[in-house]
């Protein structure tokens, strides 16, 4: 089994948690669009001043989904 890596896009600001809710839609699209396997996103609320917007994919298609959507920052995603 391949690890997966969640890609995270931070937003910050008192905007933050409607751009990262939007900037979700957009990630979804780009699911779509390229037909990839991951459908695992979301946005979070850190706090009133900071929220993300992730992606979880496949180590093994990280690089190119880096490059193409070019996020903040990535971690090994864990259950």
């Amino acid at each position: 089994m391949t690890r997966k890596i969640k890609l995270i896009w931070d937003f910050r600001g008192p905007a933050g948690a409607k751009t990262a809710e939007h900037h979700e839609k957009h990630l979804k699209e780009y699911i779509e669009l390229e037909q990839f396997d991951c459908n695992l996103t979301g946005f979070e609320i850190v706090n009133e001043m900071h929220a993300i917007a992730y992606m979880v994919v496949e180590e093994t298609d990280m690089i190119s989904i880096r490059d193409s959507l070019k996020p903040h920052r990535g971690v090994v995603y864990e259950l």
